[in-house]
């Protein structure tokens, strides 16, 4: 089973500890709250359950429901994880633990100046590619799309109005498919769902909002901003955009990263950590442009805007 809660992830971690990130160290959750002004990262909702975390620390540093491998689809699972669906149930309990310690009306209120950040989308895809080996059918956009939607509505019934939704990167360019294709480029046919999902999502979202009242939305072009910066690396930023930091064989991206993987020294240098995830250093690039990116990375409005937008 594909994890994260051993060395080498973690290397880079306060502490130098492996929590189950698909990183070296934070992720675009860890930036992303630190944008926001938490004191801390959003703790896992686990920790509220087994009561670890108050009712109050709930208020001030948001919660984690994220799961790796899950998809948009309940059917989509890779290995043991959390669906998108029970996530959106252990929101439901959050939303009651609200309740119980402001009152409904404040609850509500705080609800609705919340910002639910969404990821979703990938393993779904990759699946679905690893299954037919062939380009996207409208079929199964539309089904991705549709899902989406209906998470979204479930989630505006339980108070949810702010939405930072970032779309699929371009998965055909990670170390994984690089390795697995004789001329060592991106695949284009994988590369072609994630820009078919985002050319359903982005008027699924724009009539949500008509039809929804209050509810607004910054949608992240991951896959535009992964391959402009593809196209223009910063010369302070990432440099090495093929091979993975952690791995073996070819790009590092034939082996999972273990102990017995090779670790690159100079980690901010590589865009990819290991054979599918990114590096910190990319992790807060992505999280820079969805905040206050311009309009070729994020529609209508950037996250900045979105959280200032009352």
């Amino acid at each position: 089973m594909f994890k994260a809660d051993h060395p080498p992830y973690g290397i880079d971690f306060p502490g130098n500890v492996s929590t189950g990130r698909f990183s070296n160290g934070f992720n675009p959750a860890d930036f992303l709250a630190q944008k926001l002004g938490f004191e801390k990262s959003p703790p896992p909702f686990l920790a509220i359950a087994n009561q670890s975390v108050s009712l109050k620390q709930q208020i001030v540093n948001g919660v984690n429901f994220a799961s790796g491998g899950a998809g948009l689809l309940d059917g989509t699972k890779f290995g043991s994880v959390v669906t998108l669906s029970q996530q959106i149930q252990q929101f439901q309990t959050v939303r009651a633990n609200l309740t119980q310690l402001l009152g409904e009306a404040e609850a509500e209120s705080f609800m609705n100046k919340s910002i639910v950040a969404i990821s979703a989308g990938s393993t779904d895809i990759a699946m679905e590619f690893v299954r037919t080996q062939a380009p996207p059918t409208p079929e199964f956009i539309t089904t991705l799309r549709d899902a989406y939607e209906g998470h979204l509505k479930t989630l505006y019934s339980l108070g949810a109005r702010k939405f930072g939704i970032a779309s699929v990167p371009a998965i055909g360019c990670v170390p994984l498919m690089r390795a697995a294709n004789d001329t060592g480029g991106c695949s284009e046919v994988l590369n072609g769902y994630p820009q078919s999902f985002y050319s359903a999502i982005e008027p699924m979202l724009q009539n949500l909002s008509t039809e929804l009242v209050g509810m607004k939305y910054s949608l992240g072009n991951a896959y535009q901003m992964m391959m402009s910066y593809f196209n223009k690396p910063s010369p302070s930023g990432p440099t090495e955009l093929q091979t993975a930091c952690c791995g073996r064989g070819k790009f590092n991206g034939q082996q999972l990263c273990d102990g017995n993987a090779t670790v690159c020294e100079d980690r901010d240098k590589y865009f990819f950590w290991d054979l599918f995830h990114p590096t910190r250093a990319t992790a807060a690039l992505a999280i820079d442009a969805f905040y206050s990116g311009s309009p070729e990375f994020v529609t209508p409005i950037n996250l900045q805007q979105l959280i200032e937008d009352n």
